[in-house]
């Protein structure tokens, strides 16, 4: 008897065992540049039954996931989603910021210390030297040596920051000679199977084709005309309307920006990601590997003709049967159990300011130039000094080295330039490095503002515009259109986030979940301990089974 009692004991642990949460043979995070959630809904009745629906029907589905900081940029976001922190932890404040040392505006993954792999342009010049703390790829590397990360993206910042340190394989896009690049921060040399690819010429052969719409055009009803003053020109002599013959906007020429900006960039990056699927043999061993795919069409189209355009509808039909696609090959070659996948987006974007205008809505233009040569002034006449270093993505930066020449504190010309900004009509609040320091700011907006400073990249004055609002730097009809993201505001923290795959069961979750828990989730479905800095909580609706 007790010999039965043993073997079933064994049994029942064996089951156990084999019930717990194994982890996949493979994680992939997609990151879609500039995606507000709603386009989930809008676009539904276009899209395949295999692309963003499959994920929406089968997996768990975080609608209100959102951003808890600001500024909402694609360099921030992407570090922020693999870090599972905030940008006054791992650094990266925005795209570009002033650099105090040496009184020049870098990139956040500007690098002169390396040079490019598969190119000579200063485009190759990159890597994650500004990421101040650990993303969930490098934690999976330092605990599993023998794990495989790979990242890309057009952008370089995309491809770059959720890669981490560690990568195996970052490539970003280098518009220089329409091919995927790396930098000696990883590799020597380009991949043989990386060299191949770029072979193909994909993007030069797609600078003949045209972009149309993949449906009758008259049947795109969820966008407002094709033939909208809200978006910005391609050429002086090629408006923003369908068709886009692209070897008649080249003139001839092999510019590869007009290739970025159709959704030909989109199937590209889709081709690479299986070819890395297949040739870095991902998932195919009992180590979990990562795939780290970040679309950024969308948002460079995004920038362009606005979230109401057909252009960008039209990208976002396109983009769900690559999304369609790319599960298909995970399918066949990983196994519909045996991967983890998670969709999100590094911010959203406001409607085009001038649209809200017309359209009797709140919103506007702070004029940058015209502003900031009256505050200069302003200064100079109160202690005597031009006192203001830099300006930019609304962030003052102050002279500390004159300012102690003269014997002038700063927290005074700190306050006098907070009163000042206070007083213009398109800013709704103020903050300076009081408030920075301080661990409660009395405001959502105060602690977003906090979350995402750090006292070496930002300004020692940072303020916000009222919803609706966008700086632009002069005011004329061309600044007026296109649109962009930055703010602190719903229509650009608000995200798809969507998990799939092994373990994650269909449901929908409704509570707040901020973008820095992604990273915590990854955590403990991969067993790992917490990347360095990390400050985001799991999410429990995707653990419990």
């Amino acid at each position: 008897m007790k010999k039965y009692l043993l073997i079933i004991f064994v049994l029942n642990l064996t089951m156990l065992f084999s019930q717990t949460k194994k982890q996949p043979k493979l994680v992939v995070g997609i990151v879609v540049d500039q995606m507000c959630y709603e386009y989930l809904f809008r676009y539904k009745e276009k899209f395949s039954e295999n692309g963003f629906l499959k994920l929406m029907k089968k997996g768990s589905h975080c609608r209100n996931a959102q951003y808890n900081y600001v500024p909402t940029f694609t360099g921030p976001g992407h570090a922020s989603i693999y870090t599972g922190t905030t940008p006054n932890n791992h650094g990266i404040v925005a795209n570009d910021w002033y650099d105090r040392n040496t009184g020049k505006t870098i990139n956040c993954v500007d690098d002169s210390t390396v040079i490019g792999v598969g190119t000579d342009s200063e485009e190759g010049k990159c890597s994650p030297i500004n990421l101040k703390s650990n993303t969930i790829t490098d934690q999976l590397k330092l605990t599993y040596p023998n794990a495989k990360v790979i990242s890309m993206s057009i952008k370089d910042r995309g491809a770059i920051l959720p890669g981490g340190h560690l990568s195996n394989g970052s490539y970003w896009f280098d518009y220089s000679q329409g091919k995927f690049v790396t930098s000696t921060f990883y590799k020597e040399q380009l991949p043989f199977w990386v060299q191949s690819f770029n072979e193909l010429n994909y993007p030069k052969n797609c600078l003949s084709k045209t972009w149309n719409t993949y449906y009758e055009i008259s049947t795109y009803k969820e966008s407002g005309s094709d033939t909208s003053i809200y978006e910005e020109p391609i050429t002086e002599i090629k408006s923003a309307t369908f068709p886009y013959n692209l070897k008649e906007i080249c003139d001839g020429k092999e510019n590869y920006e007009y290739f970025t900006f159709t959704p030909f960039a989109n199937t590209y990056l889709t081709n690479f990601a299986i070819e890395s699927l297949y040739n870095e043999m991902l998932g195919q061993d009992n180590q979990t590997d990562m795939l780290c795919l970040s679309y950024s069409t969308p948002d460079i189209a995004g920038h362009m003709f606005g979230p109401y355009s057909v252009e960008l509808e039209d990208i976002y039909i396109r983009l769900d049967l690559e999304i369609a696609r790319l599960l298909s090959e995970l399918d066949k070659k990983v196994g519909k159990d045996n991967f983890v996948l998670f969709l999100t987006a590094d911010h959203a974007v406001v409607p085009v300011p001038q649209y809200l205008v017309d359209n009797k809505l709140p919103g506007g233009y702070l004029v940058k130039d015209s502003k900031m040569l009256e505050l200069n002034d302003k200064v100079k006449a109160r202690f005597g000094a031009d006192l203001i270093l830099k300006s930019m993505n609304n962030n003052i930066y102050l002279d500390q080295e004159t300012m102690s020449v003269l014997n002038i504190e700063s927290f005074l010309v700190e306050r006098f330039i907070a009163d000042e900004i206070r007083s213009w009509d398109e800013v709704k609040a103020v903050y300076t490095t009081e408030h920075f320091n301080s661990n409660n700011n009395g405001s959502i907006w105060g602690d977003m503002i906090r979350l995402g400073y750090n006292s070496k990249e930002s300004g020692e004055i940072i303020y916000i515009l009222e919803p609706g609002y966008l700086t632009i730097t002069k005011d004329t009809d061309e600044s007026r259109r296109g649109t962009s993201h930055g703010s602190a505001f719903n229509y650009d923290s608000h995200v798809p986030l969507i998990w799939y795959g092994k373990n994650i069961k269909k449901q929908d979750i409704f509570r707040r979940i901020n973008i820095i828990d992604i990273s915590a989730t990854l955590t403990h479905i991969l067993n790992l301990q917490k990347p360095n800095a990390t400050t985001g909580e799991p999410i429990l609706e995707i653990l419990n089974k």
